[in-house]
């Protein structure tokens, strides 16, 4: 059975210059090996972006007037990957992959009463193993302004997602809405992620098969006729459920705790990926900030750059000499 999966992450907008790369295909190359060149004309927008993700962000501000403080460490994007599995669009087909992605769209604009206007971008990837759409949009709430009365739109991706439970209660309600418009799925794994069925077995294989076989037991119906049997039996049914409620109670939380440790490292991996992608930028500035540099010395002391290279090199070479020194220096001192 497939699964109706959507997935939330939150940005900043220092975030938005790779998000916008990465979506709308303006890169050059591409660190994840799935994605397919030659497939990039089967993408397609169900909301097209003409600009950056920032500028659009500026362009709605200003337009809808939205309130809302926004600095360096404000939330002030969102987006949702909508999929399911690869056998799932392949058995329902291109016409039909098609219906699902726009009934998410329609879904994802009605959702928390967001409303179409604040959705950025919304693109769908065919160019990778697996058919998936990204929703970008503003987390907008709209609520009544205490001083004026007034209703105000205002940018607040906290109360956008008010509660433990507000990832639960968006996959609660795609899932519904997705198979209520005609689509054969099973609800999401709690926090985003889907857990293999081998190895959700492997992590609580004691305690599950612990809870069917008891379970099994007790539907067993017993045909009793004697009134203190029958009063026995009530408080042995009555007792065997309080362990189940407790065993059951136990396999959720494990199951629960497991998925928001996978959520939580596949957040922590995203995070890693950019700042990597951060530092090898600024590398290559740095590089051309040095290679400028020798390029001037050259010409104020006249010498070629391989000379200025060298004299670069040795200058260095002194540097890790001395450093050397003064450690075995400290050394012997202990010593």
């Amino acid at each position: 059975m497939s699964f109706a999966i959507i997935r939330n992450t939150n940005y900043k907008k220092d975030n938005l210059a790779g998000l916008y790369k990465h979506n709308e295909r303006k890169n050059t190359n591409y660190s994840n090996k799935n994605i397919d060149k030659s497939k990039f004309s089967l993408n397609y927008s169900l909301k097209k972006c003409n600009t950056t993700y920032l500028n659009a962000f500026k362009t709605l501000q200003n337009q809808y007037d939205l309130k809302g403080r926004v600095i360096s460490t404000t939330n002030i994007l969102c987006e949702y990957v909508i999929t399911s599995d690869k056998e799932f669009f392949e058995k329902i087909g291109e016409k039909e992959t098609y219906r699902y992605f726009k009934t998410a769209y329609k879904f994802v604009s009605s959702y928390q009463n967001l409303g179409e206007e604040f959705i950025v971008s919304a693109k769908v990837h065919n160019d990778e193993a697996t058919p998936h759409l990204h929703i970008v949009f503003i987390p907008v709430v709209h609520k009544l302004d205490t001083k004026s009365g007034k209703q105000i739109n205002k940018i607040a991706c906290s109360e956008y997602w008010k509660g433990k439970d507000s990832y639960k209660r968006l996959q609660d309600n795609f899932y519904s809405y997705m198979t209520k418009s005609g689509f054969d799925l099973e609800r999401g794994q709690k926090g985003n992620i889907h857990i293999e069925t081998d190895k959700l077995k492997k992590i609580t294989n004691y305690e599950v098969q612990k809870y069917e076989m008891q379970s099994i037991n007790l539907e067993q119906e017993k045909e009793i006729i004697d009134t203190e049997e029958l009063k026995k039996e009530y408080k042995r049914v009555i007792r065997k459920f309080n362990t189940l409620a407790t065993q059951y109670t136990r396999i959720k939380n494990l199951t629960d705790t497991t998925n928001e440790r996978l959520e939580d490292i596949e957040i922590e991996n995203h995070n890693i990926k950019l700042e990597n992608s951060r530092l090898k930028q600024e590398n290559k500035n740095l590089k051309n900030y040095i290679n400028k540099s020798i390029e001037w010395m050259s010409l104020i002391l006249n010498w070629s750059m391989d000379r200025v290279n060298k004299m670069i090199n040795k200058f260095i070479e002194r540097k890790e000499d001395v450093k050397d020194e003064r450690k075995h220096k400290l050394k012997s001192n202990k010593r």
